[in-house]
């Protein structure tokens, strides 16, 4: 099975935050679980794709780079998008179709906005989806906080499907590139 991972938004001003904008909860260990969600994407001869936010950082600088404390596989790629949708106006679809990809690991940054969507778009587009539990994350919200809106939408994401693929979430731990859709089907 060819498979790929999908980092999200993992940028520097999204992360540590700015003058206005607070920094993603529980940073740090953010940072460490991409770390080694890239190495065992490498171990196992995965794609590894970055995907950054035009938004950030108004779309240019250190800010808006991939964050420095992340190792970026020289093999990867990076696609910039100006939507909260990594599919839409991006060439990220048909860059995963022309090398056959059929599961995807996401991970990135915000939860409720920018994974939740591209779980969402990759099952619909025909990728089962393994969303590392304890590798997305987000800011506080008015109503809730970052730990209830990751929590949430792990459990929402979850068995989400579309009748033929659909979304495990699993914890950086575990064997993430050897996909256990098929145990649920």
């Amino acid at each position: 099975m060819i498979q790929a991972l999908l980092v999200i938004d993992a940028q520097q001003e999204l992360i540590n935050g700015n003058e206005k904008e607070k920094g993603v909860f529980n940073k740090t260990t953010l940072l460490d679980t991409i770390n080694s969600v890239v190495k065992k994407a490498i171990a196992s001869d995965s794609l590894v794709v970055f995907i950054r936010d035009k938004d950030v950082a108004q779309g240019s600088g250190k800010g808006f780079e991939i964050h420095s404390d992340i190792h970026i596989p020289s093999e990867s790629k990076v696609f910039d998008k100006e939507a909260t949708n990594s599919f839409y106006g991006t060439p990220l679809l048909d860059f995963l179709q022309d090398n056959m990809i059929e599961h995807l690991v996401i991970l990135g940054c915000k939860t409720e906005h920018c994974i939740d969507t591209a779980v969402r778009t990759a099952t619909v587009s025909g990728f089962d989806v393994t969303l590392v539990g304890d590798g997305h994350s987000t800011t506080d919200s008015q109503s809730l906080t970052a730990e209830q809106i990751i929590a949430h939408h792990n459990e929402a994401l979850h068995g989400h499907y579309n009748v033929d693929n659909f979304s495990m979430v699993r914890n950086a731990s575990e064997d993430l590139f050897s996909p256990n859709h098929n145990d649920y089907r």
